[in-house]
């Protein structure tokens, strides 16, 4: 068969490896009004499907080693024989084949970047991930490449590409990052949107979700971080057929609008009868286009993937979305009248993707194990099935008539501010001319005053004259009344000369007075030039002295700094030599694996015979000192393996018992000092704190020193499980009475605390429940006068935490903290540091608005049972 002839390809299908651009050769229509048509007529395209081959993983080449791989590759001729015995096999044959040493690389190249590359032209694209679980799904699709950038998946490398073709200044990328669990659609980059609805438009069938959360990118970094986040919020489980086997359909969706420059003369050619406006603001063209990347749940069987309970309900909703999906497809291929697409949510999201105007490529994963053959041959037919259906791709382009309104509302902005502009000139005019006119009107009056000032002058000038008149007259007057008295004249004479020999003599004695200060001053500067010198050399010596001392102060003071920092440090290394004793006292060797035999003849057994037996009964099968000795083993995988059963085993109060008695809860104290493996200290914390239940647990945990080792577990994690199963643990210690005081000298409220720098719900509704049980205690201890003074929580700085989620979105937190402030505030001496931090607000809203008839009730009793409380809202005049 020919290189460019497919299996299950039609004619058709030629059309689109012809063209490398998919687009149109006819011209663009242009409707009756002088719109331009939304999309470019279509080509005809079918679904492109490769086919990858996982690696055999560890326990396949242990179970598996002397069996054949059920499927061989002939990645040159791009078939693929599936074997049915050791003499027959089925041949199939796909659009690319990668074997198990594919590239990341290679794989995008091959399967996305021609996807990619149409939606950058405007196309809609879609490349989706199918396949049984635990065959590398998520790992094609979905993989970060944090630690080795190989491994980078198809969203990391699509995103890169787009980034690296589009301009940031005229162009868009918006992202929507979901997941379809248990038939509902949740956003997972905004958890508490968890029923996003489908709206379908009437007269296009296009699929929107307006209630998702979009997030424009700007740079990959931002996009990264963004798939780290929806990545911790989806759901995934640990099955037997895979550890972290995801329990949701992702979807990642895409928009990009792009800009296409050189194709407003088009629209000018063709509306040449518009308005001059519309001549002069030419709309430029805008294209859209829209990635959807699709990594599906895995389908599994339950009698393999040993699923139950609930894991069993998700693993139904997955094998029905599934299910449907198959069935639109045999529709599809088989060109059926009715295509099922609203049996499934999932099936309504893909519609435009099978049968629809999108460009597909289709990625199944497979695995090799013999064991899995019938999942492997259902996984081919799927694929073979999709290459039969046919999608009719359009590009979409349209006017930018937003873009064009912007450029409209500014040119509107600047005549608006031209016009202000012109009237503010207008109003300084109309000013000018009032101050030019009211400095005229200034200085008329000045004028005016100083004529006033001068005829008043020349008034009192002449009124001068007319008295000076007068007064000669009456000085001649007096001049002849003074020749008649003449005689009387001598008398007055003597007594004028007798006052100037006084004056005289007094004048005389003045001047002989300041001579002789003159001189005294003289001699005392004499008497004092001498002896100038001898002070100054006294000071002098003085001053060196005091410098002298002051020099042996800083000296003085600079010892006494040196011997601080060597006690300091001397202290520091005590310290250290005495942590390492005791690490050196309490470490003990990791046993070999010898102990691992047992389990494995069991899985051994298991597989021939077709048995399983539930993790219930296990250590009755095993034996329960079997299963702890494995958690001394050197293999991490056999340690996981163990602590898990010992984690579920915890979970039932009936083996807790036993599980202690066996020496269990050492081992898990062991483990969560010593293991580096964040999930085998995950598993453990949580196998603790399933322990921790019993109260007759809680006080072994304490005695052995669990409650450091959580705390320093707390302090060292930063995964936001791990940190949900310590916290978990130390809220269970906190909920007991006697072990108060112990709780927080050993660091345990600190750690509980400290935990709140995740920020993930699922910890802080933990961290919320503790110091809920521990305000509680406290509570329930002052009530019966066993403890007096302040809340440990209050000193240790926790009631500013308290009061800032006592609001919380989240119900679980908010309840617990609510119950926290009503406990803390029942004791009086709580009550000043509680109003100074905020916190009789938040109990005045609880007793309100709260949606507990018990919370609201205890908070109401405590604010009317609190004097300080009372008192400080009468001041407020607040009224319950």
């Amino acid at each position: 068969m020919a290189s460019g002839g497919y299996r299950n390809g039609t004619q058709k299908a030629q059309a689109l490896r012809t063209s490398s651009s998919f687009k149109s050769k006819l011209p663009p229509s242009v409707s009756s009004n002088g719109r331009r048509s939304s999309t470019i007529d279509a080509v005809y395209g079918r679904v492109r499907v490769a086919v990858r081959l996982r690696p055999r993983n560890a326990e396949e080449l242990a179970a598996d080693a002397d069996f054949a791989d059920c499927v061989e590759l002939q990645p040159e001729l791009k078939r693929l024989k599936l074997r049915k015995n050791n003499w027959d096999s089925d041949t199939y044959e796909f659009d690319e084949v990668f074997t198990e040493f594919a590239s990341q690389k290679r794989v995008y190249e091959v399967v996305a970047k021609p996807v990619v590359e149409s939606v950058l032209d405007g196309y809609n694209g879609t490349v989706m991930a199918y396949g049984q679980t635990g065959t590398g799904k998520t790992y094609t699709l979905g993989r970060l490449g944090d630690e080795d950038v190989s491994a980078r998946g198809i969203m990391v490398r699509s995103m890169e590409d787009i980034l690296a073709n589009i301009c940031l200044e005229t162009d868009a990328v918006s992202v929507s990052y979901l997941q379809l669990y248990m038939e509902t659609i949740q956003d997972l980059l905004n958890p508490a949107n968890d029923n996003i609805p489908i709206v379908e438009d009437q007269k296009t069938g296009d699929v929107s979700l307006p209630g998702a959360t979009v997030v424009e990118v700007r740079d990959q970094q931002s996009f990264l971080e963004l798939l780290r986040v929806g990545e911790a919020h989806r759901y995934a489980a640990n099955t037997k057929l895979n550890t972290e086997s995801s329990r949701s359909h992702a979807i990642l969706l895409v928009q990009i609008k792009r800009s296409v420059p050189g194709r407003e003369a088009d629209f000018s050619a063709e509306t040449d009868h518009s308005s001059h406006l519309t001549t002069n603001y030419k709309p430029p063209m805008l294209r859209k286009g829209k990635l959807v990347l699709v990594d599906l749940a895995g389908s599994e069987r339950v009698n393999k993937s040993g699923s139950e309970g609930h894991m069993l309900e998700e693993a139904k909703s997955i094998n029905l979305s599934l299910s449907a999906l198959g069935k639109c497809i045999n529709a599809l291929a088989e060109n059926s009248a009715h295509v099922p697409v609203r049996d499934s949510k999932l099936t309504r999201l893909l519609k435009d993707s099978f049968g629809g105007t999108s460009r597909t490529s289709l990625v199944i994963t497979v695995g090799p194990s013999p064991r899995h053959r019938a999942e492997t041959a259902s996984t081919i037919l799927f694929g073979q099935r999709a290459m039969k259906v046919e999608n009719m791709l359009k590009i979409k382009e349209e006017f930018d008539y937003k873009s064009l309104s912007k450029r409209l509302e500014v040119q509107v902005d600047k005549l608006i501010a031209e016009n202000e502009r012109q009237q503010k000139a207008f109003e300084t005019e109309v000013e000018r001319i009032r101050l030019e006119a009211q400095n005229h009107v200034i200085e008329a009056e000045r004028n005016y005053a100083e004529a006033l000032k001068e005829e008043k002058m020349k008034c009192q000038m002449e009124y001068m004259d007319s008295i000076k008149k007068l007064e000669e007259k009456w000085s001649l007057n007096q001049q002849k009344r003074t020749n008649n008295a003449r005689t009387d004249g001598t008398s007055i004479t003597e007594e004028v000369s007798e006052l100037k020999m006084l004056l005289q003599n007094e004048m005389q004695t003045r001047k002989a007075a300041e001579e002789e200060i003159y001189k005294l001053k003289d001699q005392l500067h004499m008497l004092t030039k001498p002896g100038s010198a001898g002070g100054n050399s006294d000071i002098l010596n003085l001053q060196s002295m005091l410098e002298e001392e002051i020099r042996q102060k800083k000296r003085l003071e600079e010892e006494v700094i040196v011997l601080r920092s060597q006690f300091s440090q001397l202290t520091m290394e005590a310290g250290q030599r005495t942590s390492y004793l005791d690490r050196s006292r309490n470490g003990t060797g990791l046993p070999g694996l010898d102990s691992l035999s047992p389990l494995r003849n069991l899985h051994c057994k298991d597989a021939t015979n077709g048995e399983r037996s539930s993790i219930t009964n296990l250590h009755e099968q095993v034996g329960l000192h079997k299963i702890l000795s494995l958690l001394e083993s050197e293999d991490d995988t056999v340690r996981i393996h163990a602590v898990k059963v010992v984690a579920n085993l915890a979970a039932e109060e009936v083996n807790q018992e036993k599980i202690v008695e066996a020496g269990g809860l050492n081992s898990l104290l062991m483990l969560l000092s010593n293991s580096v493996d964040e999930t085998i200290r995950r598993i453990a914390a949580g196998a603790i704190a399933n322990l921790a239940m019993s109260e007759a647990n809680q006080e072994l945990i304490m005695t052995q020193g669990g409650i450091a080792l959580l705390a320093v577990t707390a302090a060292d994690a930063e995964d936001p499980q791990t940190l949900r199963m310590v916290a978990g643990a130390i809220a269970n210690l906190c909920g007991n009475d006697k072990l108060q005081t112990r709780l927080r000298s050993e660091g345990g409220i600190k750690a509980l605390l400290g935990m709140v720098r995740c920020r993930h719900p699922d910890v802080l509704s933990q961290v919320a429940r503790g110091i809920a049980n521990f305000a509680k205690c406290e509570s329930r201890a002052s009530a019966q006068g066993q403890k007096a003074g302040r809340s440990s929580l209050i000193e240790d700085g926790a009631l500013t935490w308290i009061v800032q989620n006592s609001n919380n979105e989240a119900s679980m937190i908010r309840r617990h903290v609510e119950l926290a402030l009503c406990h803390l505030a029942q004791h009086e001496v709580n009550a000043k540091d509680m109003i100074s931090g905020g916190a009789l607000w938040e109990l005045i809203r609880i007793s309100r608005d709260c949606s507990r008839d018990d919370i609201r009730s205890l908070a109401r009793r405590t604010l009317t049972s609190s004097l300080t409380f009372q008192a400080e809202m009468r001041r407020l005049r607040i009224e319950l």
